[in-house]
């Protein structure tokens, strides 16, 4: 087994509840999964992340656990699953599977007993600390979903800490017996036969023993922000300097399996985000890959993704990123990048080629190679409840996370024969997988991710930006004498550039290539082999 296949290859992020459904209640399940795994092969991926399936309330989707060994009968069985990996397996897909071990349900057996008293074997396993004399929380931390981090519990008479909803408790990860479980639902997998996990809020995992305050953060230039929790600097609340030996644990128990890989998300402010993804995998004793929300924001500009990628190469030189455009926490990048009015597909064929042109491993998320768009969700539609408090400011997750469109002119697009959990809407039927043909989003997809695939330079090298204005944004990527530059005009109007050196076209579209001149129209981008020596300016 190749130890290092997950190095620059690409993760197809699956969402189970809007993938596929299976048995006509609306829910995309596993069994869904499996049947469309061809679907996700033929892209030319070399793994899936399964966000989470569990056993779960669901009051955040899936992302309160109850049972980190078991599965949510809305999606399967545990041979369901078992099918799933050995079919997967079988296409030459590895199989990630989210750990979602920060917080857990307060439905949890082991937080139900935390809570019945403060002298119970697992008293200590959740974050729990005494209230101010006058009766307010420990410290003024606050909820990612609005308000308090802390939340009052009458039969302890304490507070326990809760980065998100109320319903999702924090595990204590100053408590060694707790860590030592979490770690035995990590090895159930594992014996399973999974390929690895993803680390959810990975940054979050330690708190600051004191329960300092944190202090203000700086303010935007739009003021104050519409959540404020992002007024906030959490230098105590996550982060913390003990997480480093957390992961160590993690990295040693996957390490004993051979071949198996961790990537964890990492949530925090601009100014930390990519020296935390370096510090987080730099040697071989922690993560072995770490994306954070660098690039799942607004900005689509040269100077921003030169700025994450020359961070990243000078904080960590020896560490491993991940990157992605879009995911299940927010919106579509076609639909956060793309002007008013603006040619979404076009753009949508730029992305792909643009992300297959930086260094590191890649994540897509389902439906981006179909070129899908934010889905305009109505307030009576909402099922992602950690936001509704900020409607309509802030519309929430469920935009991102509509069921996928397989066949335009079926029910809910194939989909389910039943109403979705989501619905599906017009904007949406018009990506369908079988409206895709030549010169689609999803060929652009294919093609792109069959050059990364078959182009070492890609997908091992190392990369140099040319120095360019906006809109351009050129790089080289280099790998054992060869080399290749990656151009991109990251704007809905014509460029032209003046080039000198010898070059090969590999990929482009429309764009014009003379031995003096590179002509790009909107949103063009072209893949030029050369000898190292490629001038170009504007």
């Amino acid at each position: 087994m190749d130890q290092d296949w997950w190095r620059g290859g690409v993760i197809y992020q699956i969402y189970p509840r809007s993938f596929q459904d299976s048995n006509g209640d609306g829910i995309g399940d596993l069994p869904g999964i499996t049947q469309r795994l061809p679907h996700v092969a033929n892209l030319g991926v070399d793994a899936i992340w399964l966000s989470p399936f569990f056993t779960s309330p669901d009051r955040d989707m899936g992302y309160d656990v109850s049972d980190y060994t078991g599965i949510n009968p809305l999606f399967g069985t545990m041979e369901d699953f078992d099918a799933l990996l050995a079919r997967a397996h079988e296409l030459g897909l590895k199989v990630i599977i989210d750990q979602v071990v920060s917080h857990s349900s307060d439905q949890h057996p082991w937080f139900v007993q935390s809570r019945a008293s403060r002298t119970n074997p697992k008293a200590d396993w959740y974050v729990w600390a005494d209230p101010k004399p006058d009766g307010g929380p420990p410290n003024n931390w606050l909820s990612v979903f609005g308000g308090s981090a802390w939340m009052f519990d009458p039969r302890r008479r304490q507070y326990y800490l809760h980065n998100f909803l109320t319903s999702q408790p924090d595990l204590n990860f100053h408590c060694a017996p707790a860590v030592d479980a979490l770690l035995e639902t990590m090895r159930f997998w594992l014996d399973r036969g999974v390929d690895g996990f993803r680390l959810d809020t990975v940054n979050f995992y330690t708190h600051d023993a004191q329960l300092r305050d944190n202090g203000p953060a700086p303010l935007g230039p739009k003021g104050f922000p519409i959540n404020p929790y992002e007024a906030q600097d959490h230098t105590y609340s996550k982060s913390q300097p003990e997480n480093l030996a957390i992961l160590e644990r993690i990295r040693a128990l996957v390490d004993e399996y051979g071949g198996r890989t961790l990537v964890g998300e990492v949530g925090d402010s601009e100014a930390r985000q990519i020296g935390l993804m370096g510090a987080y995998t730099s040697g071989n004793k922690r993560l072995h890959m770490a994306y954070s929300f660098a690039m799942l924001g607004p900005d689509y500009t040269a100077a921003h993704f030169r700025k994450c990628i020359s961070d990243f190469q000078t904080g960590a030189p020896d560490g491993w990123p991940c990157w992605s455009f879009s995911n299940h926490d927010v919106m579509r990048h076609v639909s956060r990048w793309t002007d008013a009015g603006g040619d979404t597909q076009s753009l949508a064929r730029q992305a792909i080629n643009l992300l297959v042109s930086l260094p590191g491993t890649l994540g897509i998320y389902q439906g981006e190679e179909l070129g899908q768009t934010e889905t305009d969700i109505e307030f009576h539609e909402l099922r992602d409840l950690g936001y509704i408090d900020f409607w309509p400011e802030n519309k929430g997750r469920d935009g991102c996370r509509t069921p996928m469109v397989w066949a335009h002119n079926a029910p809910f697009g194939g989909f389910s024969t039943a109403e979705p959990w989501l619905p599906v809407k017009p904007a949406q039927l018009r990506a369908a997988l079988d409206s895709q043909g030549e010169g689609s989003v999803l060929a652009a997809y294919r093609a792109a991710l069959a050059l990364r695939r078959t182009t070492p330079a890609l997908r091992y090298g190392t990369a140099q930006f040319f120095d360019l204005p906006e809109p351009i944004l050129a790089l080289r990527r280099s790998y054992r004498g060869v080399h290749m530059c990656c151009v991109f005009n990251l704007s809905s109007s014509p460029m032209a550039l003046r080039m000198s050196g010898d070059v090969q076209v590999l990929g482009q579209h429309l764009a014009s290539v003379s031995r003096a001149s590179l002509n790009l129209p909107p949103y063009g981008y072209v893949f030029l082999a050369e000898g190292g020596d490629l001038a170009l300016s504007v």
